[in-house]
C-alpha cells in the first residue's frame, strides 16, 4: 500500500510539472495555432491573434492576448464580427476542482462587435450549418443522468476585476437598411461571492449622448438558481430616466414584480434623440412621467396603480396584456383630469379666427389651393384583428380650441376585428349626450355604424366657441343615426345612409330684426347698430334629414316666430360635396310661435343656396317670389299689412323709404352679401 501511495504522489508531481512546463516548452506560435484551429473547427470562422500571446497555468490560469480578431460571415459588410485590442484572463485552477469559479481578472480592452442580419434575414451569429453544434438530446440525457449535476455543478462564483473598457457595438439590418451603433461602452462588475451583493456599473454612448447604467442585487445566488431575487436597475441620460426596484425570478417562467418609474423633460427631445422627430406644429409633448407597479407572470404583463403626467394633463389607470392565447388580450383603464388638447393642435393661421370656419374654404375659393376632396386611399382595418381589447376612459373635461366639454366617459371593446365604442356620458354646454360607434373590420371591406343623441345644448356658447358664430341662440337637441361601408373614404361617403333631426327652441337669430324690416326696411338695413342690438326671436327652429347613398335630403326646415316663418328644403350631394337648397322666409300677420302654422300665408322672397361646399353662392329667387305673389297677390300683401308692402317696394324697386322719402330709394350696403353669407355660416 505504501508503494502505491508513493506512486500516486510521484504521478501527481510529474503531471503538475508537465502542466507548469508546457508554456515553457511549447512555442507560443504552436499555442496560437491550436487555439485558432480549434475555434475554426467549431465555428467555421477564422480567429487570428496578431499580437503577443502569453499563457501560464500555475498557480492560476493566466492568459494575455493582443490584437485578436474573429472573422465575419461571408458577404457581411464588416470583415470581422469581433475584434479587441487586448484580453486579460486570470482564473484560479484549484477551486474549480470543488466546483467553485474564482475569476481574479477578466478584462476586454477596446472590443468591437459587429452584429448583422443579411438581406435574407440570416444573422451573422449563426455559425456554419449547425453540424458542429453539440447534440442537444445527448447533452440533456447526460445532464439528467447526473441528477443534481454532480461534479459539474457550480457551487460558488467569485469575480474580481471584471471590466469591459471602451467597447463598441454595431447592429446592421440589411433587410430594413437600418444601422445602430453604441460606443464608449464601459462596464465594471463586482461580485465577492453569490451570497454577497452584486453590482454592475457602467456607461455607454448612443446618438451622441452618454447613458449611465447600474444594476444591483442583494441575492445573486437566487438569480443563478431561478428563485426570487431583489433587483434594482437605473438607466439615465439627460433626455430620459428609468428606474426599477423589485424582484426577478427565472425558474419555470419569468416572474418580475416591482416599482417602475420613467420620466423625460421633453417627449419631443426624446423622440428626436431616437431618430423619430415629432413634426406637428403644436407646442405640446414636453414633460412626461409614468410611475406604477409592473408585474410579469410568464406570458402576462401588467402595469397597475399607474400615475401619468403629460404636460399639464394628469391621470391614473392600469393595463394588463395576456399573450398566451391565440391573440393578445389587452385590458386597460385610464382616468384623466381636464384634457386640454390645444397644445397638440397647430396654431390658427392669420385671419382664420376672423373668418370663423371659412379659413380653408376661402383659400380654396381664392385659388390658393385645391378644394378638399374625399380620399381614394384604401382603408385597411385588418389591424383590428391583431388583438382583443377592453378600454375604459373617463375625463373630467376636454378643451379643444374654444370648445369646452364637461365630464365624459366611454368604453371601447375590440373582439376579433369588431370595434365597439360606447360614449356613456358627455356633458356639453348645459346639455347631455350619449353615442355609439362600431367599426367592423372582419371582412376586406370595413363597415361603420354610428348613433348619437344630444339634448339641452346651449347653442350660442357652443357655436361661438366652435366656429366663432354668435348669431344663433336657443336650446338644441340632436339625433343622428348613420351607417356606411367601403374600401376607401370616398366609397364610405358614397354608401352613407341614415337619418337625423335637429331642433332649437326659444332662441333668436341675432344681427337682424325681421319684424323691424316689415315696418321700415331702410332703417333695418342701414342702422349701423343693428348687428349689435337687433335680433329675431323664434320659438322653434327644426328640421330632419335622410341620407341615401350619400345624398342628404331635407324637406322640412322651419323657423316659427311671431311675424316670421322660414321654410327650407333641398339636398347636399356628399360625394360631390355640393349643395342645392332653397330657403323661403315669410313675413306673416301672426303672433304664433312654437307649434304655429308654418304654412301661413305671407310675403316670401326665397333664397337659393347652391354650389360646391368651398364656394357656395346665395341668390334671391325673385322669379319664385313673383310667381308666389301672382298666385294670390291680395293675400300675399294684405297678410302682412301696408308696412310690408312699402318695405318690399323699398327693397326690390330701390324706391322711396317707408316714410315716402327720397325717390333715389334705398341702396343696400356693399357688404350685405357677406352679411347674408355669415348668417348661413359660410
Amino acid at each position: 500500500m505504501k508503494k502505491v501511495l508513493i506512486g500516486i504522489v510521484v504521478l501527481v508531481v510529474v503531471l503538475v510539472a508537465a502542466v507548469v512546463a508546457i508554456p515553457f516548452f511549447v512555442p507560443k506560435e504552436e499555442i496560437k495555432t491550436r487555439i485558432t484551429q480549434g475555434v475554426e473547427d467549431a465555428t467555421g470562422r477564422k480567429l487570428t491573434i496578431a499580437g503577443d500571446l502569453n499563457v501560464s497555468v500555475l498557480p492560476s490560469l493566466e492568459v494575455v492576448a493582443e490584437e485578436i480578431a474573429f472573422s465575419n460571415a461571408e458577404g457581411a459588410a464588416d470583415p470581422n464580427m469581433a475584434a479587441l485590442k487586448e484580453l486579460r484572463l486570470k482564473l484560479q485552477i484549484w477551486p474549480l476542482i470543488s466546483g467553485n469559479v474564482q475569476v481574479d481578472e477578466f478584462v476586454l480592452v477596446d472590443p468591437v462587435i459587429n452584429l448583422e442580419i443579411d438581406a435574407n434575414g440570416k444573422p451573422n451569429w449563426e455559425f456554419g450549418d449547425g453540424s458542429a453544434a453539440p447534440d442537444a438530446s445527448a447533452s440533456s440525457s447526460e445532464s439528467s443522468d447526473d441528477g443534481d449535476g454532480g461534479g459539474s455543478a457550480i457551487n460558488q462564483i467569485s469575480l474580481g476585476n471584471i471590466q469591459l473598457v471602451n467597447g463598441n457595438l454595431k447592429f446592421t439590418d440589411a433587410a430594413s437598411g437600418t444601422t445602430q451603433e453604441v460606443s464608449a461602452i464601459n462596464l465594471a462588475v463586482k461580485l465577492t461571492d453569490l451570497d454577497s451583493p452584486f453590482t454592475a456599473d457602467g456607461s455607454l454612448q448612443w446618438n451622441a449622448k452618454t447613458i449611465d447604467l447600474s444594476v444591483t442585487s442583494d441575492n445573486p445566488r437566487g438569480l443563478t438558481t431561478g428563485e426570487e431575487a431583489p433587483v434594482a436597475l437605473t438607466v439615465g441620460t439627460d433626455v430620459i430616466k428609468l428606474s426599477f426596484d423589485g424582484s426577478v425570478a427565472t425558474a419555470a417562467k419569468l416572474l418580475v414584480a416591482g416599482a417602475l418609474d420613467v420620466s423625460t423633460p421633453s417627449i419631443r427631445d426624446l423622440a428626436a434623440w431616437t431618430g423619430n422627430p415629432i413634426e406637428f406644429e403644436g407646442t405640446g409633448l414636453g414633460p412626461f412621467n409614468l410611475a406604477g407597479k409592473v408585474n410579469v407572470d410568464g406570458a402576462t404583463y401588467s402595469f397597475t396603480d399607474a400615475k401619468l403626467g403629460i404636460d399639464e394633463i394628469t391621470g391614473d389607470g392600469s393595463v394588463s396584456i395576456a399573450t398566451a392565447g391565440a391573440k393578445p388580450q389587452i385590458d386597460a383603464e385610464l382616468n384623466l383630469g381636464v384634457l386640454d388638447l390645444n397644445p397638440y393642435l397647430p396654431p390658427a393661421k392669420e385671419g382664420e379666427a376672423a373668418e370663423g370656419s371659412g379659413g380653408a374654404s376661402s383659400d380654396a375659393a381664392a385659388g390658393s389651393g385645391e378644394p378638399a376632396d374625399w380620399s381614394d386611399d384604401p382603408i385597411d382595418a385588418s389591424g383590428l384583428q391583431a388583438v382583443n381589447a377592453n378600454f375604459a376612459l373617463t375625463v373630467a373635461g376636454i378643451l379643444v380650441q374654444e370648445i369646452k366639454v364637461g365630464q365624459s366617459a366611454l368604453n371601447v371593446g375590440l373582439k376579433d376585428g369588431l370595434l365597439a365604442v360606447d360614449l356613456t356620458e358627455l356633458n356639453l354646454y348645459d346639455g347631455k349626450g350619449t353615442g355609439k360607434l362600431t367599426v367592423d373590420g372582419r371582412s376586406q371591406v370595413p363597415a361603420i355604424t354610428e348613433s348619437f343623441t344630444m339634448s339641452g345644448i346651449a347653442a350660442e356658447p357652443l357655436l361661438t366657441d366652435a366656429a366663432g358664430f354668435d348669431r344663433l341662440s336657443g336650446t338644441g337637441n340632436l339625433n343622428i343615426e348613420v351607417s356606411a361601408k367601403g374600401a376607401s373614404q370616398r366609397q364610405m361617403v358614397e354608401n352613407l345612409n341614415g337619418k337625423g333631426a335637429v331642433t332649437f327652441n326659444d332662441g333668436a337669430i341675432k344681427g337682424i330684426n325681421l319684424a323691424a324690416m316689415v315696418r321700415n326696411a331702410a332703417n333695418a338695413f342701414l342702422d349701423p347698430g343693428a348687428s349689435e342690438s337687433q335680433k329675431t326671436d323664434f320659438a322653434e327652429l327644426s328640421g330632419t334629414f335622410d341620407i341615401k347613398n350619400g345624398l342628404l335630403t331635407n324637406n322640412d326646415l322651419k323657423l316659427l316666430s311671431p311675424l316670421l316663418r322660414v321654410e327650407g328644403k333641398g339636398t347636399s350631394d356628399l360625394p360631390s360635396r355640393t349643395v342645392d337648397y332653397r330657403v323661403e322666409p315669410k313675413a306673416v300677420a301672426s303672433l304664433e310661435g312654437q307649434g304655429g302654422d308654418s304654412g301661413a300665408g305671407g310675403l316670401a322672397v326665397p333664397v337659393l343656396v347652391s354650389g360646391p361646399w368651398h364656394d357656395l353662392s346665395y341668390k334671391p329667387d325673385l322669379t319664385g317670389a313673383i310667381e308666389d305673389i301672382a298666385k294670390d297677390p291680395t293675400k300675399a300683401l294684405e297678410s302682412v299689412g301696408g308696412g310690408a308692402t312699402k318695405a318690399l317696394e323699398g327693397v326690390i324697386k330701390g324706391g322711396g323709404d317707408a316714410e315716402g322719402g327720397s325717390s333715389d330709394g334705398v341702396k343696400l350696403p356693399d357688404d350685405a352679401g357677406k352679411a347674408l353669407k355669415g348668417l348661413f355660416g359660410n
